[in-house]
């Protein structure tokens, strides 16, 4: 059987420089697409396109993955702006929030990290923190400007996540924003120390629908993404 075939959200930058040039770039941290080949898959990047495109994208995936990035435009749950809420990046919501869609409307696997957590539950009519220091002080979610923190999660027994990752582990974390009113059907499956909630699951979708606040990719944590790849092969092989 061949590999199965991932899609892996990319955001645009308006600027970016590499050799003589300094042009707009559809970009994603390399450890995205290396932890997807690490755990058996293919992986090809999806750059920002019209919502409508969607559905025709993921008809041509074995599974999904929405990457981390900056913080989700908060009229999107219906909320007034924090001050430190980030600034708004509406064409991205948009295509990711058209993807997520699509992938849950197919049954299409679908893994989120980080942001795409935050999208996910949003999408489903959940809201957001939008400053978690807030809520639970500073703590270990968030480390200075580009370095990851690393803290404490725990599953929740039962879980698509526990069956993937049954012990409580130290993660990659870099987020100041969380879960706050859970969307339609999920559940949470992870718990940081002070009680962010750190992972959903989807256990009324026919399909693997996970995410995670956390950041495998940049601990080259192949658990969950094993999990992941193992049922986007699976529905490669069904289709």
């Amino acid at each position: 059987m061949s590999k199965p075939l991932i899609g892996i959200s990319t955001y645009l930058e308006p600027s970016v420089r590499w050799g003589v040039w300094d042009l707009p770039a559809a970009l994603l941290p390399a450890g995205y697409h290396r932890l997807v080949q690490q755990a058996g898959a293919l992986a090809t990047l999806l750059p920002p396109d019209a919502p409508a495109a969607a559905e025709a994208v993921v008809s041509r995936l074995d599974g999904l993955v929405i990457a981390g990035g900056p913080d989700v435009e908060p009229a999107r749950y219906g909320a007034e702006r924090h001050p430190r809420t980030g600034p708004p990046h509406a064409a991205r919501d948009a295509w990711e929030s058209a993807l997520i869609e699509a992938a849950l409307a197919a049954g299409a696997p679908l893994l989120g990290v980080c942001r795409g957590m935050q999208l996910l539950n949003v999408v489903l009519g959940g809201t957001l923190v939008q400053h978690l220091p807030d809520e639970v002080g500073h703590g270990g979610h968030c480390g200075p400007p580009g370095t990851f923190a690393r803290h404490t999660v725990k599953p929740v027994p039962g879980t698509l996540l526990a069956a993937a990752a049954p012990e409580e582990a130290s993660v990659s974390t870099y987020h100041h924003q969380a879960v706050d009113r859970l969307g339609a059907g999920l559940v949470p499956s992870a718990y940081a120390e002070d009680g962010t909630v750190e992972a959903l699951e989807l256990p009324t979708a026919d399909a693997f629908t996970l995410a995670v606040q956390w950041h495998p990719e940049a601990g080259q944590d192949l658990r969950v993404t094993r999990a992941f790849t193992a049922a986007a092969a699976a529905r490669r092989q069904s289709r």
